[in-house]
């Protein structure tokens, strides 16, 4: 059975057996967690995939999952792989998450999805790490450092739930068809529980407030953490802020450390709920007869 990458699922299959060895050889030999798979494509990482472990897998393209579930027909029947054919996102949206018990995500993903997949898992407590390929542009975001040019929103949340590291680059070369850009591997070990932990996790899952607070403070990269800020609070308030963490007046969001980011957040969410149960006290004294 012939089957030819589709442009509009963003395949570029990845063929050289030495980088599928390399990543196979990242992986811990002791993990018992569930091994899940984003976009087998082909099946060539499946392969090496199931000489460690059980594989489930999900896949967009119902033409790969017939030829996957023809390649792996042996493991299919001794339960070692299953395969799953959908939109790996609606389904997060459907299940909640990809599995009942912890799990860890290996994959090769599609360029034009991979931040949101990278997302999703991030924000779902039952997967463990990632171990995924994207562009290195994307994987350089998640993995950079404060005072980096490229450290902003998403390498908050990623560090904010543990370790992250750029494992090593794959030329084009490696995928079939070629792409025009550079991928790298990129690894993030989730390494605690932050349930409740600086008020920016709620119910096991980053708060959408501290989401949005990130998305403020990284609008305009080139301007100042208070002005960007100052378009939902007060800029005495901030300045003030800023001088109790001895930051300057001209610090830019990208200059801040995680941790620092967590404690902005929770000091002006906590004036937001000052300033909301005033307006609540003035409200119910308005209606009092």
């Amino acid at each position: 059975m012939s089957v030819k990458a589709k442009k509009m699922f963003g395949q570029n299959f990845l063929k050289d057996s030495s980088v599928l060895h390399r990543i196979i050889q990242s992986m811990p030999e002791n993990s018992t967690n569930e091994l899940i798979e984003i976009g087998p494509g082909l099946g060539d990482l499946t392969q090496w995939l199931l000489q460690k472990r059980g594989v489930v897998a999900y896949e967009v393209d119902r033409d790969l999952c017939a030829y996957l579930n023809e390649r792996f027909a042996k493991e299919r029947k001794a339960k070692d792989f299953t395969l799953h054919q959908g939109d790996v996102l609606a389904i997060w949206d459907q299940q909640g998450s990809l599995s009942a018990t912890r799990y860890d995500v290996v994959a090769n993903l599609p360029y034009y999805i991979a931040t949101a997949i990278i997302l999703r898992a991030l924000n779902d407590t039952q997967c463990q790490s990632l171990r995924v390929m994207v562009q290195r542009e994307v994987a350089q975001k998640f993995a950079a450092k404060p005072k980096e040019k490229n450290f902003g929103s998403l390498g908050i949340l990623a560090h904010t739930l543990g370790t992250v590291e750029i494992l090593f680059d794959v030329p084009p070369s490696a995928f079939e068809p070629p792409p025009k850009v550079v991928s790298s591997v990129l690894w993030i070990q989730k390494q605690r529980e932050f349930v409740g932990e600086n008020g920016v996790f709620e119910n096991g899952q980053m708060h959408h407030a501290f989401e949005q607070y990130l998305k403020t403070a990284f609008c305009a990269p080139r301007k100042r953490w208070l002005k960007n800020l100052s378009s939902q609070y007060d800029k005495t308030l901030l300045a003030s802020l800023l001088e109790t963490h001895s930051l300057s007046l001209d610090v830019r969001a990208h200059e801040i450390d995680t941790a620092t980011h967590h404690h902005l957040f929770k000091q002006l969410t906590k004036v937001n709920d000052y300033v909301r149960n005033e307006q609540q006290q003035q409200q119910r004294l308005q209606q009092q007869p």
